[in-house]
């Protein structure tokens, strides 16, 4: 009796162990947000800027490491349209995503700025083709009401 209760309570202490590293396991290299994203203008296709995004106890930012624009434009934009603390600061190094924090599922309950028009949104991610993307959606009161973008994985 002794030797099966044990056994029982390796085996439980295995289990646990196993759980616990398969759920972290999922979570780390490509099963994770962090890193950086290469973000696609929806208009011409081409690629817009680099997204670094970290965790801090759980909760997803992204930061705008760098912009992909033509000779002829500004290398260094202020965000003019902005309100608050972002109000005419540099794009580049500006937060734009923060507060996301998985469910589960998805990484919810964030938010997501639009330097382009100084507005910010309510923001949920969810990670698609084994972790090479991510599909990030931004929207007004409820998900329905958004517009989504799929970022994909810098190498």
């Amino acid at each position: 009796m002794h030797t099966i209760f044990k056994t029982s309570i390796t085996t439980s202490i295995m289990m646990a162990a196993l759980a616990i590293a398969g759920s972290a396991t999922a979570r780390d290299g490509n099963y994770t947000p962090v890193g950086t994203w290469k973000t696609i203008d929806d208009a011409s296709g081409k690629p817009k800027s680099l997204i670094v995004i970290t965790e801090n106890n759980g909760v997803l930012q992204g930061k705008i490491d760098k912009l992909f624009r033509g000779p002829d434009e500004d290398q260094n934009p202020k965000c003019d349209k902005c309100t608050g603390a972002n109000k005419d600061q540099p794009i580049v190094g500006m937060v734009i995503l923060s507060g996301l924090k998985y469910d589960g599922k998805e990484w919810t309950g964030g938010e997501i700025t639009d330097p382009a028009n100084g507005k910010t949104y309510k923001s949920k991610a969810e990670l698609t083709e084994g972790g090479t993307k991510l599909q990030v959606r931004g929207y007004i009161g409820v998900p329905m009401f958004g517009r989504s973008q799929t970022w994909v994985r810098a190498e």
